[in-house]
């Protein structure tokens, strides 16, 4: 795992929403703290930072403009604009990153950057959708599985997943699937804090072509 000063870090919806009772139990109670901590890495060695922000149009939602829920918790907030290296904040109203405003690919071909680590709200959901689009576009993307949480999940014929269940399933297909590197937090900022210079030639890590 190389880590280059343009291996960006893109922050997933941590929303004050995915605190209200409306999502039912959460899993890995540590995941914030985690959060918190490559957001200071990435920000303390001027490395690219991305944060995204879901502005849901559904009236039911949480995390709809205008309210409480749409804003960033405050250690996310708290950072924002504290970094020396290049930062943008990304809107968006679908799954995807990569389809929000501004352009995620575009921003990250301006800021040279062909790797990013992924971490946030939800992990089977937004987190999963970014980093497969990102592994089909092809960047190297690694994902920090204990910087993400999700919740229990209902779906047809009355199956239920367990937030946990569903984490263990993303992180199969990410990584057995060849779209991402999954890892821990601990082991990424030991990375970093190995990372290489603005001048490095580290190529970052190749994600597959595999099926959707």
């Amino acid at each position: 795992m190389d880590i280059t000063q343009r291996t960006a870090l893109v922050v997933v919806d941590v929303q004050k929403g995915f605190e209200d009772p409306f999502w039912g139990r959460r899993n890995n109670p540590d995941a914030d703290g985690n959060i918190a901590a490559l957001i200071e890495e990435w920000q303390a060695a001027g490395r690219p930072v991305v944060f995204v922000r879901h502005d849901s149009t559904e009236e039911w939602s949480p995390l709809r403009p205008g309210t409480e829920g749409n804003e960033f918790k405050p250690y996310v907030e708290d950072r924002r604009g504290k970094g020396s290296g290049p930062e943008v904040l990304i809107s968006k109203l679908v799954n995807s990153a990569f389809y929000g405003t501004p352009d995620l690919d575009g921003w990250f071909k301006e800021a040279g950057v062909e790797q990013f680590v992924l971490a946030g709200i939800q992990t089977n959901m937004c987190v999963e959708t970014t980093a497969r689009m990102g592994g089909n576009l092809g960047y190297g993307v690694i994902v920090p599985l204990d910087a993400t949480h999700t919740f229990d999940l209902k779906g047809p014929f009355d199956w239920t997943q367990s937030a946990d269940e569903l984490t263990r399933a993303t992180a199969v297909s990410l990584h057995g699937g060849g779209f991402a590197q999954v890892t821990s937090t601990e082991e990424l900022l030991r990375a970093a804090s190995d990372g290489g210079s603005p001048d490095s030639g580290t190529e970052p890590g190749e994600a597959g072509p595999a099926g959707g």
